[in-house]
């Protein structure tokens, strides 16, 4: 692999112009047709014991050098990136430029890390409002074990609002029964607004036993065939049930609690209250003051990187839903979307990272910030417990990179809050204002990312892009 030439072009990007050997290339030709063999029949050979000069020659002396490229391409754009030592934070955009017996060349458009100018910060404030726990916020804790607790009785009287009625009911549209408007032993709820609007209403006075004919006009918003139509239920109620709440005294909170007295309930009730909105606002406190190093900064983020963050949020979707047993194609199809618009629906959110990521990057690297070998065999010690693994194959699984860049980017974290101060956040700066502009400029249309020259010998066609390397969160599932 020989690098002709590197130039530095316009938004973060670095042009790189690669030429692949005859003899790495030849090597990249023998590997796939010992792969592909097996698959081609040539009449006069068993399957997979046809020479490779038979093939080419029925086949054309390309046949392999599409695949022999898409095997070759990325190793060697990854040696070129490191060798000149070039920050790469998107996959290239790949040229072809020229193949045949004595290899190949081919141009790679690189998206290096852009040069961010940061502004301030250390020092910088955000609110943090004083935490209160009132006895009404206390008694709001206390209703879903209250909830829990409650019984479900019948009762010997007219339904009223707040009691579920047992019901068996049937639709009728011009006279006809509807597809899915009967149900029997149906338990609806009297003012939950789970049902067209009306016909709950006209169950408020009803006893078991009784049955009525209910007059209901759908929404006109309801689906297609009963948007707007008049429609008649025959309804009987079967059995009215109303909730039976439990006394709630230091029984109560012995059943529902570890503690012996009510008031010992509500106070430790209190405290967890308390404690979570303290973490609330800490939380935010920290997010604000990232935010403004963020507003501060000066920095012109490549599209290429945000698009490449993009994708790494839409595969790490991907894989939460695969564990739950969700197949990606299935989620896009209830939430009707397709790649395309999944990608667009995560731009913004793909930004907000890229720039936080750029931040506290550039913190970092102003304070000049490094880890020790003891704090990376810490930390994976702490992965080890949190995956339950054994910890030299979770020093396989996560590569010490990216261990290394997280607890960099943890301490450049800790630098901006433990000097951050508790006051009124300061409003966007020209920096960020003018960052803002820049990003919602129209982005240029993308190259595409391999094509033929027209001398291509024949049977050439371009790479398919592949990836280079898993991420570790991807492994650490594994």
């Amino acid at each position: 692999m020989n690098v002709k030439s590197v130039e530095k072009q316009e938004k973060s990007t670095v042009e790189l112009v690669i030429e692949v050997s005859h003899e790495e290339f030849e090597a990249a030709i023998e590997k796939v047709y010992k792969k592909q063999r097996g698959k081609i029949n040539v009449p006069g050979f068993r399957k997979g014991h046809a020479p490779r000069k038979i093939i080419e020659g029925m086949y054309g002396s390309g046949v392999f050098y599409e695949d022999a490229i898409n095997e070759s391409y990325i190793d060697y754009y990854q040696q070129a990136v490191e060798q000149e030592k070039l920050d790469a934070v998107a996959w290239p955009q790949v040229e072809i430029q020229e193949v045949g017996r004595e290899g190949y060349t081919f141009k790679a458009a690189v998206t290096v890390r852009p040069e961010v100018k940061l502004g301030e910060y250390k020092g910088l404030t955000a609110e943090k409002p004083e935490v209160t726990v009132t006895d009404e916020d206390i008694e709001n804790e206390l209703k879903p074990y209250i909830n829990r607790a409650t019984r479900m009785v019948t009762a010997e009287r007219e339904a009223k609002l707040g009691d579920t009625v047992v019901i068996d009911f049937e639709g009728f549209l011009d006279g006809k029964p509807f597809d899915g408007g009967k149900a029997e032993g149906h338990n609806l709820e009297l003012g939950s607004g789970s049902f067209v609007p009306g016909f709950e209403d006209q169950l408020v006075g009803m006893k078991a036993g009784e049955e009525k004919k209910i007059d209901i006009t759908f929404p006109e918003d309801y689906h297609a065939d009963l948007a707007g139509k008049a429609v008649v239920f025959q309804v009987k109620v079967d059995e009215v049930k109303e909730k039976q709440l439990p006394v709630v005294d230091d029984e109560f909170a012995k059943d529902v609690s570890e503690f012996d007295t009510l008031d010992a309930f509500k106070k430790d009730l209190g405290e967890k209250l308390k404690a979570r909105r303290e973490n609330i606002n800490q939380q935010d406190f920290e997010k604000t003051l990232i935010e403004q190093v963020m507003d501060n900064m000066q920095v012109e983020v490549p599209d290429a990187m945000v698009d490449f963050q993009a994708d790494q949020m839409i595969n790490e979707m991907a894989q939460r839903l695969a564990a739950q047993g969700i197949p990606f194609e299935q989620y896009m199809a209830m939430t009707g979307m397709n790649a395309e618009t999944m990608k667009a629906s995560a731009h913004d959110a793909a930004l907000e990272r890229v720039r936080r990521e750029l931040a506290l990057d550039a913190v970092a690297l102003a304070e000049g910030i490094t880890v020790s070998d003891e704090e990376m065999d810490e930390e994976y010690k702490r992965l080890a417990e949190q995956y339950s693994m054994e910890l030299d194959k979770v020093k396989d699984a996560v590569p010490a990179e990216e261990v290394r860049k997280q607890l960099v980017t943890q301490k450049a974290e800790r630098v901006v809050v433990e000097s951050g101060k508790v006051g009124k956040a300061k409003k966007k700066t020209a920096a960020k204002k003018k960052t803002e502009a820049a990003e919602g400029e129209e982005k240029p249309k993308k190259k595409a990312a391999a094509k033929k020259k027209e001398e291509a010998t024949e049977g050439e066609e371009k790479p398919k892009k592949r990836a280079s390397k898993k991420k570790a969160e991807e492994k650490t599932e594994e």
